[in-house]
């Protein structure tokens, strides 16, 4: 084990990064998981993270950060999370926060991937990772600038031009294998590799089981019944 290449994964505790880490393992890395506590609504999700890490047989960091001009309905409980109108069964329409074209949602928190990532790139670079691991993906999402290919593409740059790694010919991949797949295949290829759904949280709000109506929760039981799967969480 002590001979595989290592590997950072972001791990937030929901569907998508927890598929991540699994083929992270699958392809052969030694994967350390770094999670963050910066000021979100609730601690569900890091909860969420410490169980999948466990379940993994991973090592994982939880980095406590602040953001303290929030900016965001994930940051600052005087925002309203926007509800889904519809249901996954249902046509694909949505309520007038995500109707307009381009619009981007009041969940969006500012920067998010790019601190997040630029931590785990700090990470990696001193523990001589080769890959950085993140499940972001741009099919059926809420529209985050964060979550697109080409900005994916400009921070690989950025790992080439901006760190000691890069200069050296030391490179570091960032790999996002998820970017171009729907959540109905994420959900597939996550059961195909084992990963506990169950355990993984994906919900916007904190109680005791998802609230079945936030942005999150909509393309999470979308994608599982695409898949012709039955959500673990949505059964409780």
């Amino acid at each position: 084990m002590r001979n595989k290449p290592k590997a950072v994964v972001l791990l937030s505790g929901g569907l998508d990064s927890s598929t991540v880490l699994y083929l992270a393992k699958s392809q052969g890395f030694r994967c350390f998981c770094l999670a963050f506590d910066y000021g979100q609504r609730h601690k569900r999700e890091i909860k969420a993270a410490k169980k999948i890490a466990q379940s993994a047989r991973v090592g994982l960091r939880v980095v406590k950060i602040g953001l303290p001009w929030k900016g965001s309905a994930l940051l600052d409980k005087q925002i309203k999370i926007p509800e889904v109108t519809s249901s996954p069964g249902h046509q694909d329409t949505k309520s007038a926060d995500w109707q307009s074209v381009g619009k981007i949602p009041v969940t969006y928190v500012p920067g998010r991937n790019i601190i997040f990532l630029s931590f785990a790139l700090s990470y990696a670079e001193a523990i001589n990772a080769k890959a950085l691991f993140i499940g972001a993906h741009a099919q059926d999402y809420s529209g985050y600038p964060d979550c697109r290919p080409e900005f994916y593409q400009a921070f690989k740059r950025v790992v080439s031009s901006g760190t000691k790694s890069g200069i050296e010919k030391r490179k570091i991949q960032v790999k996002t294998p998820l970017l171009g797949k729907k959540k109905a295949e994420i959900i597939r290829l996550g059961a195909k590799l084992g990963v506990p759904f169950r355990l993984t949280w994906s919900c916007y709000r904190g109680r005791g089981s998802p609230c079945g109506a936030c942005d999150s929760c909509y393309y999470r039981q979308k994608g599982f019944r695409e898949a012709g799967m039955t959500d673990p969480l949505e059964s409780k």
